[in-house]
């Protein structure tokens, strides 16, 4: 932190805040993690509230943090533990939308602020869909204030009937904030990889439907002409990995399925171009590590992407494998193109929220909701 600073006056008790996660979502985990430190950090008093694996994983506790299992459920037991730790809180904040309803169902009765953020948004068709979008409006109309990572989902919580959304400061936690582009493994990985003297495209994300692997295949499909022939590596695991493990063998397409890795990092700093195919992000944590990590991008023109990456990215429709083909295309053939988007991502890169920044912005909403009422 670039500061710290006591947030309790002195002779006063300090705030106490209870952070409810899900545990599913990796990107909120780690935004509390960090949110914890900076808030502890200040003085105020943060009870995390999520299951054990992800205490285990994001280590609340070492940032200062007293942590309460509270299983990824919304059952009868589940509820009470979470109502039982949030008994002397100052003020509630949840993480997502199945943490938010939890945190709903907990503090009924009770007339306690809850705070809710938004860090993307649920994929679901049919029944799921609208059962999705039911929860959705009960967490919205019983916050006190939503607070959504891109301007998007600040609109869909408007439109489902918050009382009061706003875009919230979102940092990338963590060392993917400070990635450097590493060389010195580079042609190593490159060789195990299989990418040596041809350029190396890399996707990372859990292999589900809104990622848009089948449109990437596609477009795999269309430069099958290029010479070298670009390889694509996807980094992820999910339930549409035997559909896109047998397009790749029918098909002959020049992709790797390399499963859940932890070295993402270094895949980045040994790629020539970073991809993300999806029909829907929010800010998207490989878009920002390709940026600052200097690795030349092409996203779909969805959701956060183009207020989060501005003009440092290959934009292109979402389901248009012949576009992606063609920025793909382009970058691999113009060195140039690809130097001006480094250049571009750094300029866009200094101009995200920091982690301080981010705590700060936090910390002003806790404050308007829990000072005092002055007397007439």
């Amino acid at each position: 932190m670039s500061h710290v600073s006591s947030h309790s006056a002195p002779g006063q008790p300090p705030l106490r805040t209870v952070q409810v996660v899900g545990g599913g979502n990796a990107r909120s985990s780690a935004h509390v993690r960090s949110l914890a430190s900076g808030l502890v950090a200040r003085g105020v008093r943060v009870t995390v509230c999520a299951p054990y694996e992800a205490a285990h994983t994001y280590d609340f506790a070492g940032a200062g943090a007293d942590h309460v299992h509270v299983p990824r459920s919304s059952d009868p037991a589940s509820v009470a533990a979470l109502r039982a730790a949030c008994a002397d809180a100052d003020l509630v904040h949840a993480h997502g939308l199945h943490a938010s309803f939890r945190a709903v169902l907990a503090l009924s009765g009770r007339r306690v602020p809850l705070v809710v953020t938004w860090h993307g948004r649920a994929h679901a068709e049919g029944p799921r869909a609208h059962f999705l979008r039911l929860l959705e409006r009960r967490v919205v109309r019983a916050a006190s204030v939503v607070l959504g990572t891109t301007s998007d989902l600040v609109d869909r919580a408007r439109s489902t009937g918050a009382r009061d959304a706003r875009l919230a400061a979102a940092a990338l936690p963590g060392p993917g904030a400070a990635v450097e582009r590493d060389e010195s493994h580079r042609p190593k990985l490159r060789a195990e990889l299989g990418a040596t003297g041809r350029p190396l495209l890399l996707a990372v994300g859990s292999l589900d439907r809104h990622r848009g692997y089948d449109v990437l295949l596609d477009a795999a499909r269309e430069w099958r002409r290029l010479e070298p022939l670009p390889l694509v590596v996807i980094a992820g695991e999910g339930p549409l990995r035997p559909l896109l493990q047998r397009r790749i063998e029918d098909e002959g397409l020049a992709v790797r399925l390399l499963g859940r890795r932890d070295d993402v990092p270094d895949l980045l700093a040994a790629a020539d171009v970073a991809l993300l195919a999806s029909s829907w992000e929010s800010r998207s944590v490989l878009a920002q590590e390709a940026l600052h990590a200097r690795v030349p991008l092409v996203a779909t023109r969805v959701g956060g992407i183009p207020d989060l990456v501005g003009d440092a990215a290959e934009l292109v429709p979402y389901g248009d494998a012949g576009a992606l083909a063609r920025a793909v295309s382009g970058l691999v053939a113009d060195p140039e193109r690809c130097e001006r988007l480094r250049e571009r991502g750094v300029r866009q890169a200094a101009t995200w929220p920091t982690e301080d920044e981010t705590v700060a912005q936090v910390l002003s909403v806790y404050d308007e909701l829990t000072r005092p009422t002055p007397l007439i």
